[in-house]
């Protein structure tokens, strides 16, 4: 029986960091801090606006503080050592806000201010195009991409998580998210292909 014991290991990385905020809500703040700026990334390229992003991020992490005493930790085996079940179900949360924000532009589009104001502001056009369009175009294709595999993509590549992760996150096996980065990447290569 003590042979079994010293064979558990917890493998979820995060949760000594729960079990403070647990204990103590104050003690959250370690868990944002650690989260903040990868949760932000994701919003920003899920819905290419900053406020948008901001706004996504404050309401992701207030909805986890608020949830936390229902989080329950699914890490596994074959996760490997250093798996976050937290950093999955958290990543779950701001899938869901950001999919609530976009069904929010849907019904009411408004116009950026950045782009009226981006407008007036004279600078170099094409010297700044020729140094950013390689990426724009890029990630301009993966924004034509149907709203899985964008979502793949970007947890993959902008996030770098985990086949494992992006399953959880997505509510997915593992293999149908190989197969959506696959063909994300399949689609965003013929898209570009032409115009090299």
């Amino acid at each position: 029986m003590a042979g079994e014991e010293r064979r558990l290991v917890h493998l979820d990385r995060d949760r000594s960091l729960v079990e403070a905020a647990l204990r103590d809500p104050a003690r959250f703040d370690a868990l944002y801090r650690k989260y903040l700026a990868q949760v932000y990334s994701y919003a920003y390229y899920e819905l290419g606006d900053h406020h948008d992003a901001e706004d996504a991020t404050e309401r992701t992490f207030l909805l986890a503080l608020n949830a936390l005493p229902r989080f329950q930790e699914r890490a596994r085996p074959q996760d490997g050592d250093g798996a976050s079940t937290f950093r999955v179900w958290l990543f779950q949360i701001a899938r869901n806000v950001v999919a609530n924000l976009r069904r929010g532009r849907r019904r009411r589009p408004e116009a950026p201010l950045e782009a009226a104001a981006g407008l007036a502001a004279p600078h170099d056009v094409e010297g700044e195009a020729s140094r950013r369009l390689e990426a724009h175009d890029a990630w301009a294709a993966v924004d034509r991409l149907p709203d899985d595999r964008r979502r793949a993509l970007t947890l993959r590549f902008v996030e770098e998580m985990s086949t494992a992760e992006i399953a959880g996150v997505l509510g997915r096996s593992e293999g149908a998210v190989r197969v959506l980065i696959h063909r994300g990447l399949r689609a965003v290569a013929r898209d570009l292909g032409p115009r090299t």
